[in-house]
C-alpha cells in the first residue's frame, strides 16, 4: 500500500487546509508589500504636489508683480 492510501479523510482535509492557509499567508504577504509600495508612492506624490503648488504660487506672485509694474509703466507714460 502507498502512503496516500493509508491517509484518513481527516488527514487529507488537514493537508488541504494547510495548503489553503499557506496560499492565504502568501497572498497577505504580497498585499502587505503592495500596500507598503503604494503608501510610499502616495507619500512621494503628495510631496511632489506640494512642491508644484509652491512653485505655482511663486510664479503667480511674480506674474502679478510684472502686471503691477506694467500698469505702473502705463500710467507713468
Amino acid at each position: 500500500m502507498t502512503d496516500s492510501n493509508t491517509r484518513s479523510p481527516a488527514d487529507l482535509e488537514l493537508r488541504k487546509l494547510e495548503k489553503r492557509l499557506e496560499e492565504l499567508m502568501n497572498a497577505v504577504s504580497k498585499l502587505k508589500d503592495e500596500n507598503r509600495s503604494l503608501r510610499t508612492r502616495q507619500d512621494n506624490l503628495s510631496a511632489e504636489k506640494s512642491a508644484l503648488m509652491q512653485k505655482n504660487e511663486q510664479v503667480r506672485t511674480r506674474v502679478e508683480a510684472m502686471i503691477g509694474r506694467l500698469k505702473g509703466m502705463e500710467h507713468g507714460a
